[in-house]
């Protein structure tokens, strides 16, 4: 964390912007169904600088505060553009608009599988990566049929913010899938679009309540079971990335989902792999600008 914090002390507006834009893909990525915010926070190195904070505040605060302050503004124009867009282009076009992240992902894989095995691999690590890929695609193969309806209160948003906090703690949880099950998925995205704070501040609150309870013990086990849990985290990744094609993608190729897309089977394809094949190339656009100037 000392490092860390000589980053903090040397920061410019280059490394502000970039934290910001890490910030807006992190608040697009805890609302989008499919994806994680945490894992968007892994890929962009910001994940484990968090926790560090979030497990010992007072320790070099402001700091940290300076450092997180793009971060957090970031996720909060994410989520708001992404609210105002959810019905138009990501509604439409959702399985094509999920290709260009699941492309951030596949992007960034061969520098998290590196992190991973910073400090070796057993079977035992093994084993952990096989079972969290299988167990995240199932959880959310089930949370993507909306079974359960909710209705909006005050608690019901306190629990939705406390499930998006949940997905930043443990990446490859899609917090959406499961508000989506609950009914509450797209009540969510109007309230935040239309700045309605009755929906907002629960929200909020839900969200600052689990990720303070949760970090600390993540902190704990990051410190001391290394390989374990980033493998268990590379599970997650891949699982929750391979269930975004059954749950999003694929059914968008229906002919129900292209009539809905306005778009013939092979232009969705087209468009699809098109935004794959972007994601992909901006993400290592971007940890290769990352590098250039050592943000961490």
């Amino acid at each position: 964390m000392e490092q860390h914090n000589e980053v903090l002390e040397e920061d410019n507006p280059t490394k502000w912007l970039i934290r910001m834009l890490k910030g807006i893909a992190v608040g697009v990525g805890a609302i989008l169904p499919g994806l994680s915010g945490g894992v968007l926070a892994v890929i962009f190195n910001i994940y484990d600088p968090l926790l560090r904070f979030l497990g010992n505040i007072r320790k070099n605060f402001m700091a940290n505060v300076r450092y997180f302050i793009p971060v957090g503004i970031g996720v909060g124009i994410g989520i708001v553009i992404f609210s105002l867009f959810v019905e138009k282009a990501f509604g439409q076009y959702a399985a094509q608009f999920t290709c260009l992240f699941i492309g951030f992902v596949a992007g960034t894989f061969p520098s998290l599988f590196k992190t991973a095995g910073k400090e070796g691999r057993n079977s035992a690590d093994w084993i952990i990566l096989a079972v969290a890929a299988l167990g995240i695609f199932f959880v959310m193969l089930m949370g993507s049929a909306s079974l359960t309806q909710v209705t909006p209160s005050f608690v019901a948003w306190v629990f939705s913010g406390a499930l998006i906090g949940l997905g930043l703690i443990v990446p490859g949880m899609s917090p959406s899938n499961f508000l989506i099950y609950f009914g509450l998925y797209d009540k969510m995205a109007a309230g935040i679009s239309a700045f309605d704070f009755g929906v907002i501040i629960p929200l909020a609150i839900g969200l600052i309540i689990c990720v303070l309870l949760f970090a600390k013990a993540a902190n704990w086990l990051f410190d001391h079971f290394y390989s374990k849990m980033y493998h268990f985290i590379l599970g997650m990744v891949i699982g929750s990335s391979l269930a975004i094609f059954p749950t999003t993608v694929f059914p968008s190729l229906t002919t129900e989902g292209l009539a809905e897309s306005g778009l013939s089977f092979g232009t969705a394809i087209a468009f699809s792999i098109g935004m794959f094949i972007l994601g992909t190339i901006f993400s290592f656009w971007f940890s290769r600008i990352e590098d250039k100037y050592e943000t961490k």
